[in-house]
């Protein structure tokens, strides 16, 4: 970030940036008319009683424009990769070959673009949220520390303004992004 940060206030500047970063991993797992690995990155599948991430049990690879597969480590977690899959949001059809789920990508039409682009609005609101949680708890510590005699009101109203800037400047990267993803979705 280009402005200087209140020492005050870094902590909450580093998790909004956080907020962005994983928005942008999200991103990513939207596909835009090609295959890519990191598609299958949201992906959580259930293994072993917990919740764990699509790379975290086998391997996801790219041989053709339009599949992805993933080589499952574990010939038990074939079923649960494929049904994760299937389940997810993605809209994808896999199918069990052996040890490997092969994922077929069907070309985007019209309505499955407008389909992603709602999951990219979600993740976009998802990302708002989270700043927005930051800020109110930044405001709480800030209004906590003025009562508790640790700043005076006037830093308290600086640092607020300073608070609600940081949040505006994070927003707008967000609706950045997103109106980015957007075009790219929708303009294959």
């Amino acid at each position: 970030m280009s402005t200087r940060v209140d020492p005050l206030l870094s902590d909450y500047n580093r998790r909004m940036d956080s907020a962005v970063e994983v928005l942008s991993k999200e991103f990513s797992g939207i596909r835009a008319g090609r295959a890519s690995v990191d598609l299958l990155n949201p992906i959580k599948v259930d293994a072993y009683g917990s919740l764990m991430p699509l790379s975290q049990v086998g391997t996801v690879g790219a041989p053709e424009p339009r599949l992805l597969t993933v080589q499952v480590w574990d010939k038990g977690m074939v079923k649960a990769v494929e049904k994760a899959i299937r389940e997810s949001s993605l809209g994808l059809n896999p199918a069990i070959d052996g040890q490997m789920v092969r994922v077929p990508l069907p070309t985007l039409n019209e309505e499955r673009r407008q389909e992603l682009a709602k999951v990219a609005a979600k993740y976009a609101e998802e990302a708002r949220i989270s700043v927005r949680n930051v800020r109110r708890d930044g405001m709480e510590s800030l209004k906590k520390m003025e009562k508790d005699g640790e700043i005076s009101e006037d830093e308290h109203k600086r640092l607020s303004g300073e608070m609600q800037h940081l949040t505006d400047d994070h927003i707008k990267k967000i609706d950045d992004h997103l109106a980015t993803k957007q075009k790219e979705i929708t303009h294959v």
